[in-house]
């Protein structure tokens, strides 16, 4: 049975553990009552835009929202409402937004927030770690409670604040061509846990061209045969069990994890075993399997991420005890610190967990961790404060620093970071909007540029499971569920008739502009509400936490989805995670890899490819005529080619076609007074070599001719 639930991502700090986190804080006292709101109520307006109220102290903690998915008020002092009035005039929403920021001085403390509406609807919600929660709505008139519950009050007391604020405008997207995607579902009857592949992982080998994608128990190799277009895939199982060589294999999982070290072709398969992982690795690509002792000691129990690179210059006292180069981290989250911990044996064995953050710098969820070419490791944090953060190391793990992304908010998607060839570091993430978006380090996460959302040019209002990979340092994919509806997503009754699709945000100038791609117009990936809540969701529960991204060899970005919706949920809208049949809550193995476009490597970018094909010259009146077939052979467009011929060692004609389309062919003429004699004519295209080509010796020819 699966036991894949993710306890601290459903129930943030678990309830055992509450009497370990008040250590931190102090221990409980007996307060009194905590008082109602002060004051009780207030209204918000155009030309008033803010109010702000208090609350508590609150001596008593609420977690039923955990079981409930919201909390039950009925207790004295277990929920604390404020009545919040708005009143803005019509299309005022399209420049502005409400936003409700409840904050608390105990940063170990934890309050959650949700804003209802006139009928006790959710319509926004704050249930994180973070400090301050903040939930950012729609300013449309009317009536709301804004309703404010001690998860973890720890005897404080929370200010809060509701204000109009201005929606900065839109960056314009980028002037390139957004890439297209196909989807490559795994085939039916590969294994029996296809279509329960929640929270995949994938990984490319850029040794053998092998994709590995990783979902529950099971690990699926595909290869894509880049002969045809579009691609074919190939999809194997190679699972790892004690018949290949992984004894602690297919056993048990509350959480599987992939990565596959890019370089030297290693990939790790864990699972979470509520101590530390069971993990295999193999460097055939499944083909068999060595076991792993899992992790470090200490380590969480929850959320494991595997990751690893070279070493940096500053590790201190880190080096290779193995032939294997790289080092390979394991972090993961307990209740109240995170660890992280190093192998020096190319992942065999792993050294101590070292404390990465704790309660009292973050409190969300940490994404995967990732390593630089220049060894600088990398774990993004979701909630550090009052913005998502990127936790650092740069001497081998045996310190790390929490570098807080301003501008960004705390959500409860997991943030993530991709890093590019010369170090640039780009982290995604989705803020309390709902709406994702990416901001830019060239410092190692010191100082960031270029903060935006992203999703704009293609309607995007909320969006899950943020996703990040970079190639050249310039360029970037951010990959995300998205849905063009606005509003709370985890309604299951206003999100009925929402529609996700996978969408990747693509960037070709380091972060300046970024294009979208919608990978699967045409096959919805979920229909109704998806649910981020953990064990509090129902049936949207079906994707479970993220999803992955990856590039191999060749530039080419591939995406690991679950598949929410088949069969005929894709065409029938109907039926929807909420309440439909099973085929509107699956959760089917699925890669979407890039079929066109420019990839991230420029290396591999297609290329033009000019040939003179034919050239001949003949005598009319007075005058040489040579008339010339230049084609252009390659995969990309020319523009401004020149083509020109020479009559011995003298250039005598020159022309500029303006530009030369892929497959195109075209005759010029050029003509030059003639002169008695032999004469060698020579013919070339892009005489200057100024065009990137991809073959650079076709394009000339010599003829001769007299006169």
């Amino acid at each position: 049975m699966r036991l894949s639930v993710h306890l601290s991502r459903s129930v943030r700090r678990p309830l055992a553990a509450i009497g370990a986190v008040i250590l931190i804080g102090g221990a409980l006292t007996d307060s009194g009552s905590a008082g109602a709101s002060s004051p009780g109520e207030g209204t918000v307006s155009d030309t008033s835009t803010s109010v702000s109220w208090t609350g508590g102290p609150f001596a008593a903690p609420n977690v039923t929202g955990n079981a409930l998915g919201t909390p039950d008020c009925s207790a004295p002092q277990s929920c604390d409402d404020y009545t919040l009035h708005v009143s803005t005039p019509a299309g005022y929403g399209g420049t502005h937004s409400l936003k409700v920021d409840v904050s608390w001085a105990q940063s170990a403390a934890d309050f959650d927030v949700y804003v209802l509406d006139q009928a006790g609807n959710v319509v926004g919600q704050a249930a994180s770690s973070a400090d301050p929660e903040q939930v950012v709505l729609p300013p449309t008139t009317g009536t709301y409670t804004v309703r404010v519950v001690p998860f973890l009050p720890l005897a404080q007391t929370y200010t809060a604040k509701a204000s109009l604020v201005d929606q900065p405008a839109p960056p314009p997207p980028g002037t390139a061509t957004p890439p297209g995607f196909a989807a490559y579902p795994a085939p039916q009857g590969l294994n029996k846990d296809v279509n329960n592949a929640g929270e995949p992982s994938i990984g490319s080998s850029w040794k053998t061209g092998a994709t590995l994608f990783q979902s529950y128990l099971s690990t699926y190799k595909v290869m894509f045969d880049d002969s045809v277009s579009p691609a074919k895939a190939t999809w194997s199982d190679v699972s790892a069990t004690s018949a290949n060589g992984c004894p602690q294999g297919g056993l048990a999982s509350l959480d599987p994890i992939l990565f596959t070290d890019h370089a030297t072709g290693r990939t790790f398969e864990s699972q979470l075993s509520g101590q530390d992982s069971l993990t295999c690795y193999t460097d055939d690509d499944g083909g068999s399997w060595h076991p792993s002792t899992g992790g470090g000691i200490p380590s969480g129990v929850d959320h494991q991420t595997i990751g690893g690179g070279p070493y940096s210059p500053n590790s201190v006292g880190a080096l290779p005890t193995s032939s294997y180069p790289n080092a390979v981290y394991y972090c993961s989250q307990d209740i109240a610190t995170a660890f992280c911990a190093a192998s020096h044996d190319g992942g065999a064995t792993f050294g101590p967990g070292v404390p990465t953050y704790s309660l009292l710098d973050c409190g969300g969820l940490h994404g995967h961790v990732k390593v630089a070419p220049d060894g600088t490791a990398y774990l993004p944090n979701k909630a550090c404060g009052s913005n998502a953060a990127l936790v650092v190391s740069k001497d081998g793990g045996t310190s790390w620093k929490v570098d807080p992304v301003p501008g960004s908010t705390p959500s409860d998607a997991d943030p993530s970071v991709g890093v590019g060839a010369n170090g640039t570091v780009y982290f995604g993430y989705v803020g309390s909007d709902g709406r994702p978006a990416i901001a830019v380090s060239h410092d190692q996460g010191a100082t960031w540029t270029d903060q935006q959302p992203v999703g704009a040019d293609l309607g995007i209002h909320n969006a899950v499971f943020p996703t990040m990979v970079a190639g050249d340092d310039d360029r970037a994919t951010l990959a995300y569920i998205g849905t063009t509806k606005a509003g709370n997503y985890q309604s299951q009754t206003d999100f009925k008739d929402a529609e996700w699709h996978l969408y990747l945000a693509t960037t070709y100038d380091g972060g300046k502009t970024w294009v979208s791609s919608d990978a699967t117009p045409n096959d919805p990936v979920q229909r109704g509400s998806i649910c981020t809540g953990g064990t509090t969701c129902g049936n949207d529960r079906n994707l479970l936490d993220f999803i992955d991204v990856t590039v191999d060899g060749t530039g080419h970005v591939e995406a690991a989805f679950a598949d929410g919706c088949i069969d005929a949920c894709v065409t029938d809208k109907t039926h929807n995670s909420d309440d439909g049949p099973a085929d509107a809550q699956a959760a089917y193995a699925t890669v979407a890899r890039q079929s066109s476009g420019l990839g991230l490597f420029s290396a591999y970018d297609p290329q033009a490819n000019l040939t003179l094909q034919k050239q001949s010259v003949a005598k009319k009146g007075n005058q040489f005529v040579a008339t010339m077939t230049v084609a252009n052979t390659g995969r990309a467009a020319a523009s401004n080619v020149v083509v020109q011929v020479a009559d011995g060692r003298t250039t005598v004609g020159r022309t500029t076609l303006a530009s030369l389309a892929p497959g195109a062919t075209t005759t010029v003429q050029l003509a030059w007074s003639a002169t008695k004699g032999t004469h060698t004519f020579t013919g070339v295209v892009d005489p200057a070599d100024l065009i990137a080509e991809s073959n650079e010796s076709d394009n000339k020819l010599v003829t001769t001719g007299t006169a």
